[in-house]
């Protein structure tokens, strides 16, 4: 393939850079939450154009926003007193002739019950039919971009020109920011310790070889009786997550949980909430503005702003070079000796086949003494195997084998 490029790069890999910064978003953050029912959306238009015409049409709900209810929590208790308003915004294709008849597609419906659905999987103590005020504003595609759809027996044609950009291998900080979020949100730590809501941001601080993670968990309001029982919460918190950091790295960690609290006995501010999510009360969330699709916000690296929930998974590079490229980096990481760090991006362009982008390029950081020939050679085999195949990543993406965000 021509537009293959492999080259070196000599920078100080990010484990020896003197400060790392990375961020995780969690599941019940109002950005996630707004990244989440929209990809549920494109998932369950995409299988209900499947079923019904044989493939998945012109889609993109990739853009909505979350304004904040009002609560009022309370040690053992509380109430949503206003709910959170969820606006879901995005072109569809809402009919098609079919034996010489239009046939409406119940968009508004799928829009609901999708919303409703991932809500409901994903919250314990979030109504959905009291606390929440589910909105769409869901219209038809523009025509040029609906014409990119006509044949599906055909490589599909890119839906933008955007790039996708990943790396690899994660550092240990990285992979510290990540995965002390999937813990806290996990089903065993839910069992073990439901006063811990959805609601979890994890910020990650490297500087040389000390690691600060500061961590705001919402506390279930329901579940948490007094203001001693809410210390020993937040204690046991940060006890787990030092014992997890301990099997990631050998690096000194500090863990900080709900810092912003005043732990005043006549009149205490603590972090608690009556759902679990901070959305109840004033935090508003959009999509595209938390994780990128390996699951971080990374400052110190190479990101997109591209949100990938919700964009069409056919056709839509925005979604599928982000994903391929992440992939890519994955296996160079993983099956060619001698690489340290690489850096992949994907170039589009608008109405060509997405499976021949503009530019594939991989950035390599190399061990020492490592043979770049057979190197270069390997990577560009990976390169180009994964962007013939590219299309394969559909149906994966329908059925959730890919983190989005």
């Amino acid at each position: 393939m021509e537009k293959i490029v492999v080259n070196k790069i000599n920078v100080t890999p990010i484990e020896e850079q003197p400060v790392e910064m990375v961020e995780r978003k969690g599941l019940g953050h109002p950005d996630s939450i707004c990244d989440g029912v929209v990809e549920q959306l494109s998932v369950n238009l995409s299988k209900y154009y499947l079923e019904h015409y044989g493939q998945i049409l012109h889609h993109n709900v990739d853009k909505g926003s979350l304004a904040g209810g009002r609560s009022e929590p309370k040690f053992g208790g509380g109430e949503v007193l206003e709910p959170i308003y969820l606006l879901v915004i995005g072109r569809a294709t809402t009919e098609i002739i079919k034996d010489h008849e239009i046939e409406r597609i119940p968009i508004g419906t799928i829009a609901l019950t999708s919303v409703r659905e991932y809500l409901e999987k994903n919250f314990r103590f979030l109504d959905i039919s009291k606390h929440v005020q589910i909105d769409y504003k869901i219209r038809p595609g523009s025509q040029d971009l609906t014409e990119l759809f006509k044949d599906p027996s055909k490589v599909p044609l890119s839906n933008d020109t955007s790039f996708g950009v990943s790396f690899a291998p994660l550092s240990e900080t990285e992979r510290l920011v990540l995965e002390t979020e999937r813990y806290l949100n996990s089903p065993k730590l839910k069992k073990e310790l439901p006063e811990v809501g959805e609601d979890i941001k994890v910020m990650g601080l490297r500087h040389n070889n000390k690691i600060k993670l500061t961590i705001a968990a919402a506390i279930i309001s329901s579940l948490t009786y007094d203001l001693d029982h809410y210390i020993n919460v937040k204690q046991e918190v940060a006890n787990r997550i030092l014992d997890l950091a301990s099997k990631i790295t050998e690096k000194e960690v500090k863990v900080f949980v709900n810092t912003a609290d005043k732990i005043d006995r006549s009149n205490p501010r603590v972090y608690i909430t009556v759902t679990g999510t901070s959305a109840e009360s004033g935090d508003d969330g959009q999509v595209g503005r938390g994780n990128r699709v390996n699951g971080l916000i990374t400052p110190m690296r190479p990101m997109s702003l591209e949100a990938a929930a919700g964009k069409n998974p056919r056709s839509h590079v925005g979604k599928i070079y982000n994903i391929l490229a992440k992939n890519i980096a994955n296996r160079i990481i993983e099956e060619v000796k001698g690489v340290k760090e690489v850096y992949v991006r994907i170039l589009s362009q608008i109405g060509k086949p997405i499976t021949e982008p503009q530019l594939a390029n991989a950035q390599v950081l190399l061990e020492e003494n490592a043979n770049w020939n057979v190197i270069k050679n390997d990577i560009e085999a990976i390169l180009e195997t994964e962007v013939t195949n590219v299309t394969k990543l559909t149906n994966k993406i329908i059925e959730g084998e890919f983190q989005i965000f």
